[in-house]
């Protein structure tokens, strides 16, 4: 079956940035400017994903792999940011489509459900979670790691609640950390994953297809 086109459309979606118009570069936009990943000293840690989602009207969508874990999974998609010290949070809507019975399987934890959260990325982090890098990643608080599921979903998730560094660190115990991180933003966007191991891969046990419609830096 080419997964590619079980579906026969996605929905025109709308991919953008609303009242601040300083960060108006920061999110939304075509799809090309989405990164399917993360890519890491040249290896892609999405197996069997394309380099991009599909565009979609003003938005973007992409079918998860699968059905079995060695077929591919979804951990990243993200794009380029910049300064995100003005803006108060984040506000996201998509939709899942699925045929009936289908599973969203963590790879790496099968039994847990799987999960979408947020996530950003100081420019020029290293991806090595040691020294100046140990503050580069964070990603939304733990209450915020939505189980995916089909039908259509948004959520908020405020820059003042208690997001998570890569090392296990938080927001409450770093806020200078956390601060400092946002005013120099240079990746943002979405992980797929477990409640364990939030950006480390998803795939689903039947054709589904992932459809972002709204993604807002406010």
């Amino acid at each position: 079956m080419n997964r590619r086109h079980f579906l026969t459309s996605a929905a025109c979606a709308t991919v953008a940035v609303h009242a601040v118009p300083a960060l108006a570069r920061q999110a939304g936009g075509p799809a090309i400017d989405w990164q399917i990943g993360p890519v890491i000293r040249g290896r892609n840690y999405s197996v069997g994903m394309p380099d991009h989602p599909t565009a979609a009207g003003r938005g973007w969508y992409f079918d998860f792999p699968g059905p079995r874990a060695s077929d591919g999974h979804v951990h990243y998609i993200t794009r380029p940011a910049g300064p995100l010290g003005g803006a108060r949070g984040i506000r996201f809507r998509y939709r899942i489509d699925a045929r009936r019975g289908a599973r969203f399987v963590p790879q790496e934890t099968p039994d847990l459900p799987g999960t979408v959260s947020l996530y950003l990325q100081a420019a020029g982090d290293d991806w090595r979670g040691r020294g100046r890098s140990e503050f580069a990643r964070w990603y939304s608080p733990n209450e915020t790691m939505f189980e995916l599921s089909p039908g259509e979903h948004e959520h908020t998730v405020m820059f003042d609640a208690n997001w998570i560094s890569v090392m296990g660190s938080d927001r409450q115990r770093n806020p200078r950390e956390f601060a400092a991180m946002l005013g120099s933003a240079g990746t943002i966007g979405l992980t797929f994953g477990s409640r364990m191991f939030r950006g480390h891969g998803v795939f689903a046990t039947m054709p589904a297809r992932f459809t972002l419609l709204d993604f807002t830096v406010f």
